[in-house]
């Protein structure tokens, strides 16, 4: 997945994504045990997909915080 199709999921989309790569790389690194694995260029893919989706959630943590922390001062 590309970050603009992360950044257009919402939070419940991502959080079901982001369980969904969890257990597919689970599934690979069996495989890969089990030398069973086709590509093994497909864990790092997966992985790095799931960093993707950490850093969005973590980008719209930040501004939820920081817009809170706005509302606070303004008060």
């Amino acid at each position: 997945m590309k970050i603009e199709e992360i950044r257009e999921l919402s939070d419940e989309e991502l959080q079901t994504e982001l369980d969904r790569l969890r257990r597919h790389v689970f599934d690979l690194r069996s495989q890969a045990v089990t030398e069973k694995l086709e590509d093994p260029s497909m864990v790092t893919k997966a992985r790095r997909d799931i960093a993707r989706i950490l850093t969005v959630q973590r980008e719209r943590a930040h501004a939820a915080a920081v817009a809170a922390g706005d509302a606070d001062e303004r008060k």
